[in-house]
């Protein structure tokens, strides 16, 4: 795959030291912002085969795998609520109600598995290009929304289309993960939508110059439009409308780390991914009290350097760069000494909840919680001798 679809926490910074030869800040430390995006891995529910025409690619057929999460169920209805439902049940067993879409179509799918072989079977004959239909996982995430993002990613590798088309086959309802993607100091590019600001005039939209302050109905304008002849008015021009919300890629951003999940399935803290070879203090990528507007960052993610369009929450794009790499930015090593995770809300003094409770005293919350611990062992104990 070349392209990884992911959510955008915050922001944060870090310190290493520069290894870049010929550069002034060679062998210095410096302090750079960096960029945090969630990206749970993401799961591949089918493919589509696209054919030539006089007017361009045009798709052929889609075949799609048996079982489909109910996230990405609900990117096929425009209101989920109302929608009708019926009895299923899902992939670890437990029966539910579900979306009506695609239940006629497993079914028909596990009892005619020729239907489907027929399928492929045409696509490998007609099509030229294969792309794998994969979505984001976001209830892995802390957000509000529970619809997927569903995207094609296609299929670059293979022989011939034959390879192809097993290739993405055998990746139905398989997770592939952020690190299969992308590496450590790789230069890829960021594909998002830019933060809205509506309706705006010419001075904040173009940055043209006020008129004087005794312009007659108003001086945040364009004083002149046009010309008498052509009886129209120039795309050149500077006009009011709409600000920002607008569809950006950036090239050559450069990935400093690539984290792993640092909670496992009960909820416990495994991996202290914000941990380097200088700093060994054991925390996580969140940091106190969470990203603002965001929360914590639980799952797999990417450490890009500088901004990235949008905000918080927004779905980020992430690609491989098309563009060969050979500058000494690019080829450069990266090696992290240390990552802040104080609080971002407000002046952060301390990394870690334990420095902070060791510095300012244990809080009548954290006192309460220790209390009350080994009364609930002392309990699950008595519960497992009965």
């Amino acid at each position: 795959a070349e392209y990884m679809g992911g959510y955008k926490a915050g922001m944060t910074h870090i310190l290493r030291e520069v290894d870049r030869a010929g550069s002034k800040l060679n062998k210095k430390e410096t302090l750079e912002p960096v960029t945090i995006i969630e990206t749970p891995p993401m799961t591949v529910v089918g493919l589509v085969g696209y054919k030539p025409t006089p007017r361009g690619l045009k798709t052929f057929g889609t075949v799609w795998a048996n079982y489909l999460d109910e996230s990405v169920k609900r990117r096929f209805y425009k209101n989920w609520y109302r929608a009708s439902k019926v009895d299923a049940t899902n992939k670890d067993g437990v029966s539910q109600k579900q979306g009506r879409a695609f239940t006629r179509y497993a079914k028909e799918s596990a009892d005619k598995p020729e239907l489907r072989q027929q399928q492929l079977k045409s696509i490998v004959e007609n099509c030229t290009v294969i792309r794998a239909l994969a979505h984001t996982q976001i209830k892995k995430i802390g957000l509000r929304q529970k619809k997927a993002h569903l995207a094609e990613i296609q299929v670059n590798g293979g022989k011939n289309i034959q390879e192809k088309v097993d290739f993405a086959y055998k990746l139905f309802e398989q997770n592939f993960p952020v690190n299969t993607v992308f590496s450590k100091n790789d230069m890829i590019d960021v594909i998002g939508v830019t933060k809205g600001k509506g309706f705006a005039g010419v001075v904040s939209r173009w940055g043209v110059t006020r008129l004087p302050r005794k312009t007659h109905r108003g001086l945040r304008k364009v004083a002149c439009i046009g010309a008498w002849g052509p009886h129209k008015v120039s795309r050149s021009v500077a006009r009011a409308g709409q600000r920002g919300y607008h569809h950006r890629t950036q090239i050559n951003q450069k990935v400093y780390r690539i984290g792993a999940a640092c909670r496992d399935k009960e909820g416990k803290i495994v991996e202290f991914n914000a941990a380097t070879a200088n700093d060994l203090t054991q925390k996580a990528i969140t940091p106190l009290g969470g990203f603002v507007h965001y929360g914590n960052v639980d799952e797999d993610f990417v450490m890009l350097k500088g901004g990235v369009v949008g905000p918080v929450k927004r779905v980020i794009t992430l690609r491989k760069s098309l563009i060969p790499q050979t500058s000494r930015k690019a080829m450069e090593n990266i090696d992290l000494k240390f990552i802040d995770t104080s609080s971002k809300f407000g002046h952060g003094r301390f990394q870690t909840k334990d420095e902070k409770d060791k510095f300012m005293g244990p809080t009548l919350k954290s006192v309460e919680a220790a209390a009350a611990a080994p009364a609930a062992a002392a309990g699950a104990g008595a519960v497992v001798a009965n």
